[in-house]
């Protein structure tokens, strides 16, 4: 499904326009004083994309949303969900087309994340579609773990997965011009959709 997509740094303001538009908003711990390509992220499907200016300091997507595997404990709208997520804003890389990216990111990627991340329980692939503005992106990983120390500890399972998923992630991403991740907690403002009916390898 398609969604809009705007990233900022007003944490208020993200949760303003997430709960009236009846979106997802991610934020990063105020307290963290890391410098980060944005500090929160809104997920939206709405036909008043205005709305979502206040939101919006940083840039502007259009994006397709691929639900990976979906946390097992669930929370109130307008509470913060279990766990924290792991932002990876994805620059393709610079011999792939964007489609190229995509597709391995989407084919060859999620069965080896799937493997190799024992800790990861939510993983949502926001496929950019269209850069309306702010940094171009071809996409946003959003990984998410039990908690800190799950994704400290069990991000991968030994050096042969972090080498694996390197390795891959080298293939379709550029690591240079690809930011630094963002840890955020995520609220969600309306009931997520079930699944759709697909099933990943080695899931």
């Amino acid at each position: 499904m398609h969604e809009l997509v705007v990233t900022g740094n007003d944490p208020d303001a993200a949760a303003d326009v997430a709960a009236s538009v009846g979106g997802v908003c991610y934020a990063a711990d105020p307290d963290d004083r890391r410098e980060f390509p944005f500090r929160t992220l809104v997920r939206a499907m709405t036909d008043s994309p205005d709305l979502l200016t206040p939101a919006a300091t940083v840039g502007t997507y259009l994006a397709f949303s691929r639900v990976i595997r979906e946390r097992p404990l669930g929370s109130d709208p307008g509470t913060a969900s279990p766990g924290l997520t792991a932002i990876f804003p994805m620059v393709h890389h610079p011999r792939l087309t964007h489609a190229q990216g995509d597709s391995h990111w989407r084919d060859t990627h999620v069965p080896l994340a799937l493997q190799h991340h024992p800790g990861m329980w939510d993983y949502t692939q926001l496929s950019v579609v269209a850069t309306l503005n702010g940094p171009s992106y071809d996409g946003f990983a959003l990984v998410a773990f039990a908690s800190l120390e799950d994704m400290r500890e069990r991000f991968f399972g030994d050096d042969h997965d972090r080498d694996v998923i390197r390795a891959d992630v080298a293939k379709f991403a550029d690591t240079e011009r690809s930011p630094r991740r963002v840890i955020v907690t995520e609220t969600i403002y309306r009931q997520r959709p079930p699944l759709p009916a697909v099933t990943w390898p080695h899931d």
